[in-house]
């Protein structure tokens, strides 16, 4: 059975990643905040988290700081698992319920008249996310605008934006080069590879990635 449409914001963005650590939540942020200094109204989304409650705030925490809401609405309390593990296996390990993606998106709700919508994923695109799932059924079930990938810029992205491309495929994708330095050889050969290469839309500057994500680029 299909889930009752509710309303969505203007434009919804899922952010992605390559790996963990590549900076998801850093972006996300960043485009939030963006986004509201240019007069947009915004809401950031975390359907699932885990972490270590060692290292302090969360990434709900920060996305709730960029885009002005509570942290319980970017991520409910009890999708919040204090285990560095994949979420579906924190899960497990604290004797919680696993949920299914379905259950994940059934507690997405936007507040009305958002303009845009930014929803983070967890680990890599293939990183298991739900008891059924991972960040391309998320995907697959959530039918955003415009997908993220966050990448690193240095050696190794090749090799996982195209894998992680492939496995979004069918879905408008931007790849996002995080900590890109023009001045290093190996991120402007990247970039230029991914783009010029392989075809694949590639952005360093968070202005651009704004373009995207209100659709002015294509």
């Amino acid at each position: 059975m299909s889930r009752p449409e509710r309303h969505r914001p203007q434009f919804t963005v899922l952010v992605a990643g390559t790996a963990t650590e590549v900076g998801k939540t850093w972006v996300a942020a960043r485009l939030l905040e963006t986004a509201r200094d240019r007069g947009h109204t915004v809401a950031a989304r975390k359907p699932v988290q885990s972490f270590d409650p060692a290292e302090g705030i969360t990434d709900a925490a920060v996305l709730a700081a960029a885009s002005d809401e509570t942290v319980d609405e970017v991520c409910p309390a009890d999708r919040s698992y204090p285990l560095a593990m994949a979420p579906p296996i924190a899960a497990r390990e604290l004797g919680r319920t696993v949920p299914t993606t379905e259950k994940l998106l059934d507690q997405v709700r936007w507040p009305p008249d958002v303009e845009l919508g930014v929803v983070e994923a967890v680990g890599g695109v293939r990183s298991p996310l739900s008891a059924d799932g991972d960040t391309t059924d998320l995907a697959d079930a959530l039918r955003p605008d415009l997908v993220i990938l966050v990448a690193n810029a240095g050696l190794g992205t090749i090799n996982v934006v195209r894998l992680c491309a492939e496995a979004l495929d069918g879905h408008r994708v931007v790849t996002f080069l995080n900590r890109f330095d023009a001045s290093d050889a190996v991120a402007r050969n990247n970039r230029e590879w991914l783009h010029e290469r392989d075809g694949f839309a590639v952005e360093t500057e968070m202005d651009g990635l704004l373009g995207w994500a209100f659709g002015t680029v294509s």
